[in-house]
């Protein structure tokens, strides 16, 4: 099962809470009805623990979930989804 994570429309963002207000994040865009994985960021004392990981699983969900394509221009969703092939087509570009 997927984390739960929050789709933070007025950041552009996918949020994944890890402790008392501190969130792991995927910074996206919408183009042409793709959304388009720009950034990713876990704070560097969480580092190594798997959150990124956990976040990009939760995200590719979702997007799945929504029946949404998706261009992964952030080098480290890029290389999660080119490990997954479910994930791997439902990229763009």
């Amino acid at each position: 099962m997927a984390d739960e994570i929050i789709n933070n429309v007025s950041m552009s963002r996918y949020e994944l809470p890890i402790a008392d207000d501190v969130v792991a994040v995927v910074y996206y865009t919408l183009e042409d009805g793709r959304v388009v994985l720009r950034h990713t960021e876990v704070p560097n004392e969480y580092g190594g623990q798997g959150i990124g990981k956990r976040l990009a699983e939760a995200v590719f969900e979702t997007l799945r979930a929504e029946g949404k394509r998706v261009i992964a221009k952030c080098p480290f969703m890029a290389s999660y989804a080119a490990r997954n092939p479910q994930i791997a087509a439902m990229l763009d570009g």
